[in-house]
C-alpha cells in the first residue's frame, strides 16, 4: 500500500492530454488582460508615490510606458529577428484591451480597480494566468525563431527569452518615455529570477524541438514548464521566495568563476601581512622608525611655534 491512494494517481496519457489542452487555450482576452493588469501595476509602482499625479500631468507618457511594457516581448523579439518593430501593434484588439486596462488602473473611480487587482486572491489568479501566457509566448518565440534560423540554437533561446522576459530589457526605454534614466538597473546587468526561468524554459523547448536530451512528448514538456512557472510564481507571491537559483549561482560562481582562487589569494596576502607584522625587526628598520618619530616631533614643535607666533601677532 503506497502513500498516495490509487484514485489519486494520474496516468501518462492524462498528463499529455492536460498539456495539450493548456497549450490550445486562447489567450485573448482573459490571459492577455491579466498580463496587461500586472504590467500596468508594475509601471504604477515604479512611478512611486507620484504615480497618480504623473498620470494626470502626462497621460500620453503614462500610456506609452504601459504599452511599451505590455508588448515588450514582441518588440524585443522583432528587433532581434530584424522584423518591423511596430508590428506588435497591428492587432488593434490587443491595443484596445491594453488601453482599457491602463485607463482602469490609473483612472478608475476611488482607485477601485487598482485596489481590487492588488487584493491577494485576485493577485494569485492574475499571476497564474500570466504565467500560462508567458509559457505560451516562450514556446511560440522558440518555434518562430526555429523556422527562420533552424540551425541556430542560440538565436532560438534568445528569442524565447525575449518573448517571456522582454519587459526587463525594454524597461530602460520605458523609463526614458517618462523622463527617467537608470542605466544601472536592467535585466542584462542584474537578471531577475523571471529572466533566469525564461532562459531555462527556452533551453528546454529548444532541446525538445530538436530532440536533444529531451525526448518526452511536447505536450508533457509544455505542461511541466507551465507548472514550473506557476509553482515558483506562487512561492514568490505567497512566501516571498524571490530567487531560488541564487544559492546555486553563488556556488557555481565560487567554483568556476574565480571565487575560490580569489579567496585563496586573499588568504595568502593576509598570512603574509600577519607574518610581516609579527617578525623581529632588524637594526636598520629600528633606526628608520626612530628617525620617523624624531621628524614627527620636530614637525609638531615647528607647527606649534608658528601657531604661537600668529597668536601673539593677533594679540
Amino acid at each position: 500500500m503506497g502513500w498516495v491512494p490509487d484514485e489519486w494517481s494520474i496516468d501518462h496519457d492524462t498528463l499529455i492530454d492536460a498539456g495539450g489542452y493548456v497549450q490550445k487555450l486562447k489567450l485573448y482576452p482573459y490571459f492577455d488582460a491579466a498580463h496587461y493588469i500586472l504590467t500596468c501595476i508594475s509601471v504604477r509602482r515604479d512611478l512611486g508615490p507620484d504615480g497618480i499625479s504623473f498620470s494626470r500631468k502626462h497621460p500620453f507618457s503614462c500610456w506609452l510606458s504601459c504599452m511599451l511594457m505590455s508588448f515588450a516581448g514582441s518588440f524585443l523579439s522583432c528587433f532581434l529577428l530584424g522584423e518591423p518593430i511596430i508590428s506588435p501593434l497591428k492587432q488593434h484588439n490587443d491595443v484596445i484591451l491594453g488601453t482599457i486596462v491602463w485607463y482602469l488602473i490609473f483612472y478608475s473611480p476611488f482607485d477601485i480597480v487598482f485596489k481590487l487587482a492588488n487584493w491577494f486572491p485576485v493577485k494569485v489568479i492574475l499571476s497564474v494566468l500570466k504565467e500560462i501566457q508567458r509559457t505560451h509566448k516562450i514556446a511560440a518565440g522558440v518555434k518562430h525563431a526555429g523556422r527562420i534560423y533552424p540551425e541556430s540554437y542560440l538565436v532560438q533561446i534568445f528569442v524565447g527569452v525575449a518573448k517571456g522576459a522582454g519587459s526587463g530589457v525594454v524597461k530602460v526605454v520605458e523609463q526614458l518615455a517618462r523622463g527617467e534614466w537608470v542605466p544601472t538597473h536592467h535585466e542584462i546587468l542584474r537578471p531577475s529570477f523571471t529572466t533566469k526561468a525564461c532562459v531555462i524554459a527556452s533551453l528546454v523547448f529548444t532541446l525538445e524541438r530538436h530532440s536533444m536530451y529531451v525526448t518526452a512528448p511536447h505536450d508533457l514538456v509544455y505542461l511541466c514548464v507551465v507548472g514550473f512557472f506557476i509553482y515558483f510564481k506562487l512561492a514568490s507571491v505567497c512566501l516571498n521566495v524571490h530567487d531560488v537559483l541564487l544559492p546555486i549561482e553563488n556556488v557555481l560562481c565560487a567554483v568556476f568563476m574565480g571565487g575560490i582562487i580569489d579567496a585563496f589569494a586573499k588568504a595568502v596576502d593576509a598570512t603574509k601581512q600577519a607574518i610581516h607584522s609579527n617578525r623581529i625587526l632588524s637594526e636598520e628598520e629600528i633606526l628608520a622608525k626612530e628617525r620617523e618619530k624624531v621628524l614627527k616631533k620636530k614637525k609638531a614643535a615647528l607647527q606649534q611655534q608658528i601657531s604661537n607666533g600668529t597668536d601673539k601677532k593677533n594679540n
